[in-house]
């Protein structure tokens, strides 16, 4: 006979629980002590109860079906190639090739490649008609799966120019290229660089969304999955609810084009707490941030490896990159259940909060010109400084803490000899049509002292 041993504890309400916590906090106020504000001013409280639980937005994600992807720069077409045979045959799945312009021969970096049924991205820093043939047509006789990720107001928010001069040449050239080839996913989000430099996370949502009702508005035959590339950092239930809400948002606007699809997130660990100093450190913050790349929904992810900052590509940064996302597939199961985070009263109204705020501010947008014109009139850049420069001097304060750079630093660490590239923000002056928006690193200025001293 089963026994139902809950039937032996009466049920505690949420009334009950504040009682209770009241009593032992003897006199202390319950929100100055335990509620917290969250930089998007989402008041966390110390628990949560089915009592005042609405579950407001449905959502389905398949943690099962994640893909573990290699980054890879095409510069020498052999190393690459080399590479992306190296990373597949080391537990990869997915390949995403970065190719700066259309001199590089796609032909031959694909044709001795394994590429069935093999998730593969293009990140294309220029915009053509023929190269998009090429991919596609390969893609075709090998039966890849290929996300072309085209993303023309992306290059104008992170470079402060088009990839052609003339922004509606931009939009007709991406017409052409959905028409010519109708089966392909070409348009990309890069939400990562909202991130980056700094935005909150309802901004990151909205503005996100807002990016994407651009080419909605401008490319009426998307019938294809957009891709967001999303930065993830080390906030665990929070980052989990912002791909949920992300995802939830995505479709309630997409319904209103006629686009059914779910969008597809290709998700990284954030650069800005990454740091250069106790750099071993960056291996546990990605690996916390993969974690909840995994559990909000990501569909592929790329690592970021530790040592990214002031090393190039490496075989043994990229092997531990990888390894990292291996074990927490095939070690720690969380590849096992989808919608993992469902049940979980905390995670579900984080994300409830952050979709309803985040639906305001895209709402405010599209009321005020929508995202492009805010962006040309630098208000986009302008909020998002705002931001960064509150979470800068929390980290200048210690109230925001990076283990090994401003709390419990190894004052004998030498990195100057170790730098093999520019860990800093670049100055590149150039002609732009906007001031373009900066990714900067929490630590940059910390480290730039440090490195001064040495």
């Amino acid at each position: 006979m089963a026994i139902n041993l809950f039937e032996d504890f009466d049920p505690v309400s949420s009334k009950q629980w504040k009682q209770k916590i009241q009593f032992e906090l003897k006199g202390a106020d319950y929100n100055d002590t335990l509620i917290w504000n969250s930089p998007e001013d989402i008041k966390v409280k110390p628990f949560y109860h089915k009592d005042e639980f609405t579950k407001a937005f449905p959502i389905t994600t398949k943690a099962s079906e994640f893909k573990i992807c290699q980054n890879i720069f095409v510069f020498d077409i052999e190393k690459s190639i080399e590479r992306a045979l190296e990373s597949l045959n080391r537990g990869a799945e997915s390949l995403r090739f970065t190719i700066e312009n259309d001199t590089i021969d796609i032909t031959k970096l694909l044709e001795s490649l394994p590429l069935k049924n093999v998730l593969v991205y293009f990140n294309l820093n220029f915009i053509s008609i023929d190269f998009v043939n090429k991919i596609n047509a390969i893609a075709i006789q090998k039966k890849a799966v290929v996300f072309i990720n085209l993303d023309p107001i992306g290059q104008l928010a992170k470079e402060g120019n088009w990839f052609e001069t003339k922004e509606k040449n931009n939009f007709d050239t991406l017409n052409l290229i959905a028409t010519a080839a109708p089966n392909q996913s070409i348009i990309s989000i890069d939400s990562s660089l909202y991130q980056n430099a700094g935005a909150n996370m309802v901004q990151q949502i909205a503005y996100s969304l807002a990016h994407a009702n651009e080419y909605f508005n401008r490319i009426p035959i998307i019938n294809q999955p957009i891709v967001f590339e999303v930065a993830v950092g080390t906030n665990y239930f929070f980052e989990i609810a912002k791909l949920r809400a992300l995802r939830i948002l995505f479709k309630l606007i997409a319904k209103e084009y006629n686009h059914n699809l779910d969008c597809h997130l290709f998700v990284t660990p954030t650069k800005r707490n990454k740091t250069l100093y106790d750099y071993n450190v960056n291996m546990l913050r990605t690996t916390t941030e993969c974690m909840s790349a995994i559990i909000g929904g990501a569909d592929a992810i790329a690592n970021l490896p530790y040592d990214s900052l002031y090393h190039k590509d490496n075989e043994f940064g990229d092997r531990i990159a990888r390894n990292q996302l291996l074990v927490l597939k095939n070690e720690s199961y969380f590849d096992k259940v989808n919608n993992p985070a469902d049940g979980s009263y905390y995670i579900e109204t984080l994300t409830n909060q952050l979709a309803e705020k985040s639906l305001v501010l895209f709402k405010d947008i599209e009321a005020n010109g929508g995202f492009l014109k805010q962006l040309n009139e630098g208000i986009i850049k302008r909020k998002i400084q705002e931001s960064a420069d509150k979470e800068q001097e929390l980290f200048d304060t210690g109230k925001e803490v990076l283990l090994g750079t401003n709390k419990y630093p190894n004052k004998e660490d030498r990195m100057k000899q170790d730098l093999e590239l520019f860990p800093f923000v670049k100055i590149n002056p150039r002609k732009t049509l906007i001031t373009p928006i900066i990714e900067k690193r929490l630590a940059e200025k910390t480290e730039q002292e440090r490195l001064a001293s040495e």
